[in-house]
């Protein structure tokens, strides 16, 4: 049987220790006026430091997410599958696939220097799944509820007794969420002190090179007041977003966990999706969420899912781009923004070299999408900037699948996810009179429009063809 306490003196020099005194409570909202992020999914360390020197951080965005960045499973027999990362070994962060804590730490610290803030996904309800025993991405040795670098035995897990294997069945039960195990993953015994303790140290830790804020993996699986109790032990101040899907008639609801800060809700990108494939934009007028739109992260898609073909992807091109940019107009929530590589099936992992390491990312390449710097998203997150929190005005649709509005006098967007295109149509703004540059379409480069240009006359007003599936975006920040 593992033995705790040797592994716990072990343990304190290689964590911070939990502060004494109250620390600051988590950040309820993302810090700054660009509050846009960027998920950068599986990219390694060193190619998000370039991505948040040469794009992010020109681009207006407020922060990049970056992938687990904790010891995990090493799956060569199985293709190394994305979601091996979602399997922990330890808190070491000495080798995962994506880098080492040195390259982890360069990158926090680049993309500090570009203006963007770094938040992890980290993964603390759970360990692995995996059955037999082995060796993590940094050599540390394991067993299903046995993981000596982590500070972990067989008692510090949930044994809940059900339905033959301890996993989850129904999810109308709350008690299964919360105390059996998702999928075979050994289920971390959050009630516990011991427990809260040692996920609190990781965090700690890497708050200690200077991450931002957290994104809580499975929050849904863990009771609100343990999450909670985790985040007492910050020794600084972070923003939190905790993936918290809503499931209907489920018993665990997103807004139990509002009190620990920002939550992760899959019914926005499903809702916009159904609006899309079989509905009207138009109905898009009083479009919002059911949690408080001051405390809830949007998104199109996320990693989950763009692979359950339940939300839109990049797979749905120029009409993926018109949801974004619909997202990024739209004064609602903290925007997420998803950046992908290009898979053909569920389980494929990022591309890697043969001892499964992610390779560098390289936007020119057809194995990489880097959605986040699509021409159309990347501009609408410096019209998002622009408009700020400036009312939605003007708006006018035709019906059915064309929409326009604006954004007080900064900004205004047409979205037309017709079949055929709108012609001789004039939109009335709150523009300032003038030349602008559609962003969508264009960058200004040196007081020109790479692009179309529109001009707005003294009435506000400016007149547009739109193609199909197209659109056109002005702001103030654009004009030529």
């Amino acid at each position: 049987m593992f033995q705790r306490v040797t592994t716990a003196v072990a343990l304190a020099a290689a964590f911070l220790t939990v502060p004494a005194t109250a620390p600051p409570v988590a950040d309820a909202a993302p810090p700054g006026d660009r509050d846009v992020i960027a998920t950068l999914f599986q990219w390694n360390w060193d190619s998000v430091a370039t991505a948040c020197r040469d794009q992010l951080g020109p681009d207006g965005y407020g922060a990049v997410q970056v992938s687990p960045p904790s010891e995990h499973v090493v799956l060569g027999d199985q293709g190394h599958p994305w979601w091996q990362d979602y399997q922990p070994v330890s808190y070491s962060l000495d080798r995962t696939r994506r880098g080492t804590r040195a390259e982890f730490a360069a990158m926090v610290q680049t993309c500090h220097d570009a203006g963007v803030q770094v938040y992890t996904d980290v993964v603390v309800n759970h360990m692995t799944g995996q059955e037999d025993c082995g060796n993590g991405s940094a050599g540390s040795g394991y067993c299903h509820y046995e993981y000596g670098a982590a500070g972990y035995g067989y008692d510090d897990f949930h044994h809940c007794g059900r339905n033959g294997n301890d996993d989850i069945v129904d999810y109308g039960d709350r008690y299964e969420v919360q105390n059996c195990e998702l999928v075979n993953l050994a289920d971390l015994a959050t009630e516990s002190d011991y427990v809260r303790d040692r996920i609190g140290a990781y965090l700690n830790d890497l708050l200690s090179l200077g991450v931002d804020g957290f994104r809580i993996d499975a929050a849904k699986h863990m009771p609100a007041s343990d999450v909670g109790a985790i985040l007492d032990r910050l020794s600084g101040p972070a923003y939190i977003y905790q993936e918290t899907l809503y499931g209907a008639g489920e018993p665990v609801t997103p807004d139990e966990y509002l009190g620990n800060g920002d939550v992760y809700d899959q019914r926005y990108a499903r809702d916009i999706a159904r609006i899309f494939d079989s509905e009207r934009l138009s109905y898009l007028r009083e479009f919002g969420t059911a949690v408080p739109s001051e405390q809830v992260v949007v998104f199109i898609d996320n990693h989950d899912s763009q692979r359950g073909g339940e939300t839109l992807s990049y797979h749905d091109g120029a009409r993926y781009s018109l949801a974004n940019a619909f997202m990024l107009a739209w004064p609602v929530g903290t925007p997420k923004i998803m950046s992908s590589y290009t898979y053909s099936d569920y389980d494929a992992g990022p591309p890697s070299d043969s001892a499964g390491n992610t390779t560098d990312a390289d936007c020119a390449s057809a194995a990489w999408q880097c959605e986040h710097d699509w021409q159309p998203i990347r501009n609408m997150v410096g019209f998002h900037n622009e408009v700020g929190d400036e009312p939605v005005v003007h708006w006018w649709d035709n019906g059915n699948d064309t929409i326009a509005f604006g954004r007080g006098d900064n900004g205004y967007v047409v979205i037309n996810d017709e079949s055929g295109p709108v012609t001789g149509r004039s939109f009335q703004t709150g523009l300032p009179q003038g030349t602008y540059c559609d962003v969508l379409h264009g960058d200004v480069e040196g007081g020109t429009c790479t692009g179309p240009t529109y001009t707005v006359d003294a009435g506000g007003w400016f007149r547009a063809d739109v193609g199909a599936h197209d659109g056109v975006a002005l702001h103030t920040g654009a004009r030529v």
